[in-house]
């Protein structure tokens, strides 16, 4: 009951926000290497990568709520602007897909200190 009860703390959601986004980049690089058989993971990686870095830019981190509303407003978007994806439509699933779940984490404020590469 006391983890609902914490602050939320900004710094770490940066921090969050910058290792996935490395962590991203190494997946789609090694999704990259492993040619054809990859593409799936190589477009979930990007989607990754995308939807992190959408979240760094500005100031909204540093509120919950300015966070959650950020977060609202591109799982709103019609469409994902990238380049060098092989399905779009896979792409902007898996964007879509990595929005909701950061939604969850904003809401119960968890999951943040979690800053290993690979994750559930």
């Amino acid at each position: 009951m006391t983890d609902a009860l914490k602050p939320w703390d900004a710094s770490l959601v940066r921090t969050w926000l910058e290792r996935r986004t490395d962590a991203a980049r190494l997946d789609q690089a090694a999704a990259d290497r492993r040619g054809y058989t990859a593409q799936d993971d190589y477009d979930k990686a990007a989607a990754e990568e995308w939807a992190c870095r959408a979240l760094q830019t500005g100031t909204h981190a540093d509120d919950q709520a300015a966070f959650a509303a950020r977060i609202k407003t591109l799982l709103t978007q019609d469409d994902y602007r990238t380049t060098g994806v092989y399905d779009d439509r896979r792409f902007e699933r898996n964007v879509r897909a990595t929005l909701r779940n950061i939604a969850k984490m904003t809401k119960a404020n968890d999951g943040f200190g979690n800053v290993l590469r690979y994750q559930d």
